[in-house]
């Protein structure tokens, strides 16, 4: 290309977008599957959720703490220096980085001899996921000119969901594997030697999950870094933009003073405490009151549910890309309104007292849920210049972590206990339940002597309220997102501001 040809690709970058269009699209499918690897990773501990909970005898309340708050805690301290760093230094190096990180701790997760291990490893995962959203969208906005990038960012979005569908189609089918089964493999391809010391017959199967679907990001990772290209900051935005590398408080100064930002914030993280909430109690809901288990909650429910959110996820940000002309205020109001139709369906899937009917009630809230999570992206990048785009996502993920992944799970977690307590009282079995064993409930049942059933019962109807309490949480998301929609015209950035 020559200097007047490059000069004029420049100039033209608002309109074409960075690269050709070809390069383009291959770049926002490699970081769509590592969003995907991130969310595999991330959420593939709840497919195996029962059966950990059963190895380490952990209560609802304790799961809810593995499952949340630490989790959040460093995904959200190592996000703004990891965005400060993606807003000032080579973002595919920091993803290729982070996405190693994560792998390994993933793999580690397998290993953990005892619940502290366990968390510490969870930890290990938080702190590499916390490196890939903030560079990836502040990628896609300059790769991607401003009329694409709505589209752009709901495809990259649907790693979320996408995640979470190969997570239960993988988890559920690797959780069925046995030990000895898998041993057999590792001998026949002639590996046996580097695992001597394994006495395979004692390896749970939700251990191999973890190994199994951590070591392929490390794979990912390298070809990322040797396939892409670091894009220039602002390519894609009009040139009387200066992209200059912005500090974390002029980052603050620039966001912090749009009510949209707040009101988008909140509105999302309230979506995100709903659904960690959930999927964190998901496959125990399944199997618990409907009796299924580890692999068909997995493979017959949690996948085709997380198929369907996917498609929820690219429908928002299709309809917000085709209503925009006329309504330019729908990224920002359309996931409430998703949110309001969620409810009662959600509601309707967890109180049903048959497995067929909720199924199709879940199949109608998860695709109303998921419609938002593209419009959480589209609107934060969109209110700020170029220069700040990665700060701030990452300080709105900060907001979504602490108060959805940090708060979500835990008060799941603890309303299922508190519910199951509050059952078993009533009953007069807290004697009885002193001695509980829940991994006795499925199959084994009659262990528990006579007051088996209803505790079991108990086990399965705390979790049941829990999770219709935690759904109503929605219409505090629907409301704050209809409070962004008031203010998005007026804190969209231009280059004029």
């Amino acid at each position: 290309m020559t200097a007047t040809a490059a000069a004029a690709d420049s100039a033209n970058g608002h309109i074409t977008g960075y690269g050709s269009k070809g390069y383009r699209s291959y770049v926002l499918v490699a970081l769509t599957l590592i969003y995907t690897l991130n969310f595999i990773d991330r959420t593939i501990i709840t497919v195996v959720a029962q059966p950990i909970i059963n190895t380490f005898s952990l209560s609802d309340t304790q799961w809810g703490l593995l499952t949340g708050p630490p989790f959040a805690l460093f995904y959200a301290i190592m996000g703004i220096p990891i965005a400060m760093w993606a807003d000032r230094g080579n973002r595919v190096f920091i993803i290729t980085l982070c996405v190693i990180v994560w792998s390994l701790m993933t793999v580690f997760c397998g290993l953990a001899a005892s619940f502290l291990w366990l968390l510490i490893f969870r930890i290990g995962v938080a702190i590499g996921e916390a490196g890939c959203t903030p560079p990836a969208n502040s990628m896609i906005t300059d790769y991607y000119p401003p009329k694409s990038r709505a589209n752009a960012i709901g495809i990259y979005s649907m790693g979320v969901t996408i995640g979470g569908v190969m997570a239960q189609l993988f988890g559920g089918q690797l959780a069925s594997l046995e030990g000895e089964t898998f041993g057999g493999w590792i001998n026949a391809l002639g590996l046996g030697f580097l695992f001597s010391g394994v006495n395979w017959a004692e390896v749970e199967g939700w251990r191999l999950v973890f190994v199994i679907v951590g070591a392929p990001g490390i794979l990912v990772a390298l070809i990322f870094w040797l396939t892409v290209r670091e894009p220039p900051r602002g390519f894609s935005d009009p040139k009387s933009t200066v992209p200059e590398k912005a500090g974390f408080f002029e980052a603050f100064k620039e966001f912090g003073q749009k009510p949209t930002f707040w009101t988008l914030s909140l509105g999302a993280a309230f979506v995100a405490f709903v659904g960690y909430g959930l999927i964190s109690f998901q496959a125990p809901f399944l199997m618990r009151v409907h009796g299924v288990s580890v692999a068909e909650a997995a493979m017959n429910y949690g996948a085709p549910l997380a198929a369907v959110a996917a498609f929820g996820t690219f429908a928002g940000g299709f309809l917000s890309e085709k209503l925009s002309p006329r309504f330019p205020s729908v990224a920002a109001w359309l996931p409430g309104v998703g949110l309001l139709i969620a409810i009662p369906a959600y509601v309707g899937a967890f109180l049903s007292p048959t497995l067929t009917m909720a199924f199709w009630l879940w199949v109608i809230a998860a695709i109303a849920h998921y419609a938002y999570l593209g419009a959480q992206y589209t609107v934060s990048t969109s209110i700020v210049s170029p220069r700040s785009r990665a700060t701030t996502v990452s300080v709105m993920l900060l907001i979504v972590s602490l108060i959805g992944n940090g708060i979500g799970p835990l008060f799941t977690g603890m309303m299922s206990s508190a519910f199951m307590g509050g059952i078993v009282k009533k009953a007069g079995l807290e004697e009885a339940f002193a001695n509980f064993n829940p991994g006795l409930c499925a199959g084994r049942i009659a262990e528990l002597g006579e007051t088996g059933p209803a505790l079991c019962s108990a086990y399965a109807e705390g979790l049941r309220q829990s999770m219709v309490a935690t759904v109503l949480f929605f219409a505090i998301a629907a409301l704050f997102y209809f409070l962004a929609a008031r203010t998005y015209q007026k804190d969209r950035w231009s280059p004029a501001t």
